[in-house]
Order: C-alpha cells, then sequence, then structure tokens
C-alpha cells in the first residue's frame, strides 16, 4: 500500500548570478530618475515560478522542486536559484 500524497506549495525565484549582465535591471534603474525616484540602485530583475506538488512529504516535495529549478527553471552558467515554501 503506498502512502498517500499531500500537497505543497513553492515558490521559485530565479535571478541573475553577481557579475552576469542583467539589461532589465538596468533599463529599470535607468528609468528611476524619470519616475522622480532617487537612491535606488543594483536592481537586479529575475522572475518567479509558484508550483503545487503532491508528494509523500515535504522532503520528497521540495527534492522534486530543487531537481526541477536546477534543470529546467534556470541557467546554472548564468542564474541563481531559490526555492521558498509557501504557506
Amino acid at each position: 500500500m503506498s502512502t498517500p500524497a499531500s500537497q505543497y506549495r513553492f515558490a521559485v525565484n530565479v535571478t541573475p548570478k553577481p557579475g552576469i549582465l542583467d539589461p532589465q535591471g538596468r533599463a529599470v534603474e535607468k528609468s528611476l530618475p524619470h519616475l522622480g525616484l532617487a537612491g535606488i540602485s543594483g536592481v537586479r530583475v529575475g522572475r518567479r515560478v509558484e508550483l503545487t506538488v503532491e508528494a509523500a512529504d515535504a522532503a520528497a516535495a521540495r527534492a522534486v522542486v530543487d531537481k526541477l529549478a536546477g534543470e529546467l527553471l534556470s541557467n546554472p552558467l548564468m542564474e541563481l536559484y531559490v526555492v521558498e515554501a509557501l504557506g
């Protein structure tokens, strides 16, 4: 008999690695003075993916998300990802 699966929610936040050119972040940063905003620097633009995973336990669900983030949702040569468990 198999263990019933539970659902677990996660968010994967993907951003460019430090030192990697971020043209979107640069464009946003250059636009800030036109909006009357000052004192903002180091803008980096990334993406966020939210998902639900069915698994036997939280550790198994997290392992699935780590595999997905490392192999599909991010480019490990140019990007970093952080997995966040959602309530």
